[in-house]
């Protein structure tokens, strides 16, 4: 087993581009889409045509600005128009006393966002000056808020052990699932050099030597997982040590749920090697049916969005699917040991089932 795995760690210090690649990319895509991700403030300019256009957008100014999402800017309306034109901007509101005109290059989902959140404010606007009649709507509205902060039925969110609900961080949901699916590249070429040393000829005069099958078997998967272990680690630590990424208080069960995965997926490489009977297969194969298990398991998506119930079931049989169950619970739940043991049982149990077919069939196909 030891030779097996010298030689395979040899040839990476020869040539270990493919790896060094994997890792930096990795870190480049939780960086892109980490950030892009980043919920940031929306600008939009507002203008009124009126005759009184100066008490008009004083008066809407303040009461649209009541949201940390948003930032509504009194601006020209030829300066206004003109962004719309050249895309700078998204959307820009018209005001007339009691009503608005929602202005877009483009129908977006950010349009969309504006004209609900307008409507709704105009549509309070216009409820208080209703109940008001004659009397001040200043005093209305006064009243109103003071009512709603001392309200008869209150709601309090908190979360099972009483503290506060943590707000779910997408960036981290993210880092880990762009580190694990490059690992699974990794993993799946090591595994991949079974079915090179078989097509060439190495594996049948190794048979050979002193190395005995399962030595041979044992070094090949073993230097998968190290390899692919070595790889998630180094990730982790980086953005856990250097660049400040809140991973929780518990590093430790975090590289034990990415050392299980890693075995997992060295079984999963196993029974894709099975199913092939060259490298090239391989290659074609595993590239093309990789990238679609994050997408079916919601990695690039916030949780809850993805329900369809057969694509649930196909992302169950991956071990990608319980790895980030794991690992957000212990980074934004602060799960123990019990909370993440079903996750981790579910990929132990794909390892066993895809290590032993995928051996099996090896050894079938050979025969």
């Amino acid at each position: 087993m030891l030779a097996v795995f010298k030689a395979q760690l040899k040839k990476d210090i020869r040539s270990p581009l493919t790896v060094i690649l994997l890792t930096v990319g990795s870190i480049l895509l939780t960086f892109i889409f980490a950030n892009t991700n980043e919920q940031t403030e929306i600008t939009v300019p507002i203008f009124s045509s009126e005759t009184n256009s100066g008490e008009v957008e004083e008066k809407w100014e303040p009461l649209l600005n009541d949201n940390e999402d948003y930032a509504f800017v009194i601006t020209d309306e030829e300066e206004a128009r003109t962004d719309l034109e050249e895309e700078n901007m998204e959307a820009a509101i018209q005001l007339s006393e009691s009503d608005y005109r929602i202005i877009a290059a483009s129908n977006t989902q950010n349009v969309q966002l504006i004209e609900d959140y307008v409507h709704t404010v105009f549509t309070q606007e216009a409820q208080l000056e209703t109940a008001a009649g004659s009397e001040d709507i200043g005093t209305i509205r006064n009243e109103v808020e003071a009512y709603l902060e001392d309200a008869p039925l209150q709601t309090q969110v908190e979360s099972i052990d009483g503290g506060d609900v943590p707000e779910y961080n997408m960036p981290i949901q993210l880092l880990f699932g762009f580190t694990l699916f490059m690992a699974m590249f990794t993993i799946g070429f090591k595994v991949n050099a079974v079915t090179s040393d078989k097509v060439s000829g190495v594996w049948d005069r190794m048979i050979l030597s002193p190395v005995s099958k399962t030595g041979m078997y044992t070094g090949h998967l073993v230097y998968s997982f190290f390899i692919g272990f070595l790889q998630i680690l180094i990730v982790l630590v980086i953005f856990n040590y250097l660049l400040d990424y809140d991973l929780g208080y518990h590093f430790g069960m975090i590289l034990t749920v990415a050392a299980v995965f890693t075995l997992s997926m060295v079984s999963v490489g196993m029974l894709f090697t099975g199913f092939v009977k060259t490298p090239e297969q391989f290659y074609m194969v595993y590239p093309s049916i990789i990238p679609i298990i994050p997408i079916i398991s919601g990695v690039y998506m916030p949780p809850g969005l993805l329900s369809n119930p057969v694509l649930v079931f196909i992302a169950d049989l991956f071990p990608l699917t319980h790895a980030m169950e794991a690992l957000m619970d212990i980074s934004l739940h602060e799960a123990g040991w019990n909370e993440i043991m079903l996750p981790l049982v579910f990929m132990l149990l794909i390892g066993v089932i895809g290590m032993g077919v995928g051996v099996n069939l090896v050894e079938r196909r050979k025969d």
